[in-house]
C-alpha cells in the first residue's frame, strides 16, 4: 500500500530537510561567499539530495507505490548536480535561471505528491508547503536574474532553510504515524 510505503520511508525527507537546513545556514553564515563557492555547495547538495531521493525511490517498492515520481526528482536533481559542479565557471545570471527553474520543477512534483497522498497520510500539506514555497522560489530567481551574488546566497539560504524545516517536519509527522501503526492498539494512519 502507497502509506505503508510513505511511512516506512520517514527518514527521506528528514535527511533531505537537515541537508537542506545546513545547506542554508552555512549560506546564511557566509554571505560574502564566492558565486564559485556557491556553485560548488550547491552542487553538492543537489547531489546529496538526488541520491536521498532515489535512495527512498528504490527502498520504496513496486508498481503500486508510485515510486516513479521520486526517481524523477532524484534524477533531476543529479542532473542538476552534475551540471553545476563540471561547470564552476558558470555566470550568476545563469546559476539564476538554473536554480529556478530546477526549484519550480522539483515544487511541481512535491505539489503533486502532496496531492496524491493527501487521503493516505496526515501533514501532506508540509510536503505542498514545500512545493508551493519551491515554486515561489523559482519564480523570485528568474524575475530577478540581475541580483547580485549577494542577495543570492540570501535568497538561497533562506529558501533551503524553510524547504529544510519543512520536510524534517513531514518526516517527523510520518515517523509518528509509523510508530502508531506498529504500537500496542495501533490504530489507522489518520489518528483520531
Amino acid at each position: 500500500m502507497m502509506t505503508d510505503c510513505v511511512v516506512q520511508n520517514w527518514w527521506a525527507p528528514v535527511i533531505r530537510g537537515v541537508l537542506a537546513v545546513i545547506f542554508g545556514a552555512l549560506a546564511l553564515a557566509l554571505p560574502r561567499i564566492s558565486l564559485y563557492m556557491l556553485v560548488l555547495l550547491f552542487g553538492t547538495y543537489a547531489l546529496a539530495e538526488g541520491v536521498t531521493s532515489i535512495a527512498g525511490a528504490v527502498r520504496g517498492g513496486d508498481e503500486r507505490h508510485r515510486w516513479w515520481v521520486l526517481l524523477l526528482e532524484g534524477v533531476v536533481s543529479i542532473a542538476v548536480a552534475l551540471f553545476t559542479l563540471f561547470s564552476p565557471g558558470i555566470t550568476a545570471v545563469a546559476l539564476v535561471f538554473w536554480i529556478g527553474a530546477w526549484a519550480i520543477v522539483r515544487g511541481g512534483l512535491e505539489i503533486g505528491a502532496a496531492i496524491r497522498l493527501r487521503k493516505h497520510i496526515e501533514g501532506e500539506w508540509l510536503l505542498g508547503l514545500a512545493g508551493v514555497l519551491s515554486i515561489g522560489f523559482g519564480v523570485l530567481m528568474l524575475m530577478a536574474p540581475g541580483a547580485g551574488a549577494l542577495a543570492l546566497v540570501l535568497w538561497i539560504g533562506a529558501y533551503a532553510l524553510v524547504f529544510g524545516v519543512s520536510l524534517i517536519a513531514l518526516g517527523i509527522r510520518l515517523r509518528s504515524c509509523s510508530a502508531a501503526t506498529v504500537g500496542p492498539g495501533a490504530g489507522p494512519i489518520h489518528g483520531t
